[in-house]
This record gives C-alpha cells, structure tokens and sequence, in this order.
C-alpha cells in the first residue's frame, strides 16, 4: 500500500499526552544511512511523545540493517523478514540469515510476512510457501508475527489457521473491514493501524478500529509510506504517530491518553519490550 510522496515533511504535530510508540516503520527506507539518520529520526519522534520504534526490514539485506540499527540505538528495535512481493529467489542461505538475525536479542519480531495479491509481482504458491516458513520462524524463536495482508485475507488466516498462529501475530496496516476485523480479534491476533484509518476513502477501516479492544491494538506509520491526512502524499515518519492516534480516538471515542497507554501496554507486551 504505497503512494508516490513528494514535497517537504509535514509540521510537528501537537505532543500526546503520554508516551507512545510507532510499533511498524522502515528507517531505512525513509533514507537513513548511520547512527547519526536514526538519531535525529528519534529526536523529533521523542519531542511528540513517540519514544520507540520498531524497524522492519522486507528484503535479507534491510532485515541486516534493521537488525544492526535496533542494535546500535536502545530506543529502536527490529523486525526481520522478506516482504511476499521480494521472496523469489529467497534460497536457503537466506532463510539461515534471517533465522541468526531473528535470535538477536534486538530482534523483536519475524516481519513484515505475509500474502500480497494486489501486485502480479510473485506467484501465490510462492508467497505461501515462504509465509509458512516464515511463521514457523517465528514460532521456533518465540518472537511476535508481522503481518503484511493486501488483497489476501482468506487465504491468509486459512494459512495461520493452518499452520497454527504464534502466540504473538500482528497484522499490520490492517486492511479489512469490521467483519474481518471481528474474525481477527477471535482469533486473538493484534491489529495495527496506519495513517490509512484516516482516508476519506476508509470508512471500513474506521469501522474496524472502533472493534478492536484496547489489548489488541497497535497504532504505526509504516514509514516513509501512508501518511495521514491531512499530509497525505508527504513524507512520513516516526512523529507523525500522534496524527493517526488523534484519527483512532475521533473513530473509537477513547481517550487519546488511553489510546497511548493501550499501544505502549500491547506493544510490550507483543513484543517483550522493556517497561519504561
């Protein structure tokens, strides 16, 4: 689900009222090289009230660098994985990598993995082949599930249905509607909400998130991609969380201080961070 994006970063938002956390974006992809890019990234994240990240890689290469970043910054950890759209080509070699890099101890979770019918990139059969291993990487090791579901949901949850989900399963950037949403909450997986929940096309997305309990929920960027409104089309990044918080509290009713503290608690708890 990614959109061309041009013109400058979007202003500071307001700060939240307590911490929160951006719990899917791609700090490698939004341009950052060294310490020195995560650090300012984190800087203006934590003066909105954004304290942590979770960085996640799509191809073995990314999944090396987020691992590396996660290692070198205790604010940020990392996902590891090979996106449905990159895996022809993932050989063995490669599923060893990511299993070395997903026993890292910065390494909270096996992501972003999944199925992706909306690009005629990769056959399906091979997107699920490589989902199936990639869910029993995760199982193996203990560590949360990152989802990426586009266009897919049958077969996805048929998939986890199957194989048998791991404790901890994220789907992130939820893409359904209410009823799916419903099947995904009694399936005791989390959901996790991209600045997408604030489109003026998104109706269904806004009538999913108004299910979800607060244990169940987390709150992303998906940085650089799917900026909320009303910046859509610009560059986004870890600061803009309080954006589409603000979007989920006008589409829940909840509180925006209960939101932050929901999204801290389900992200500690999905992916065993430290309590800060």
């Amino acid at each position: 689900m990614t959109e061309e994006r041009r013109g400058d970063p979007p202003p500071a938002p307001e700060p939240l009222p307590a911490p929160a956390l951006d719990a899917h974006c791609h700090l490698d992809a939004m341009g950052c090289r060294d310490a020195g890019d995560v650090a300012a990234v984190m800087t203006a994240a934590a003066a909105v009230g954004v304290r942590r990240v979770v960085t996640v890689g799509d191809t073995v290469a990314s999944s090396r660098w987020c691992a590396s970043a996660a290692a070198a910054h205790d604010d940020v950890y990392a996902a590891v994985a090979v996106h449905p759209n990159e895996v022809m080509g993932l050989d063995a070699d490669g599923y060893a990598e990511l299993a070395r890099l997903a026993a890292r101890p910065q390494v909270r979770a096996v992501g972003e993995t999944g199925l992706d019918y909306y690009w005629d990139r990769v056959p399906k059969a091979a997107q699920q082949q490589a989902f199936r291993r990639h869910i029993a990487l995760a199982k193996a090791i203990g560590k949360a599930l990152v989802i990426h579901d586009r266009d897919a949901h049958d077969d996805l949850l048929g998939i986890l249905d199957d194989e048998g989900a791991p404790e901890h399963t994220v789907l992130h950037c939820f893409s359904g509607d209410a009823a799916m949403a419903q099947r995904c909450v009694d399936a005791g997986y989390v959901l996790s909400f991209a600045g997408t929940v604030s489109f003026a096309n998104a109706p269904a997305l806004r009538e999913a998130v108004a299910l979800v309990p607060d244990e169940q929920l987390l709150v992303e960027t998906d940085a650089p991609f799917l900026t909320p409104v009303p910046y859509r089309g610009r560059p986004n990044a870890p600061y803009l969380i309080p954006v589409t918080l603000r979007s989920i509290a006008a589409a829940t009713g909840r509180p925006l201080a209960r939101l932050c503290d929901a999204v801290t608690a389900t992200a500690t708890r999905v992916f065993g961070l430290e309590t800060r």
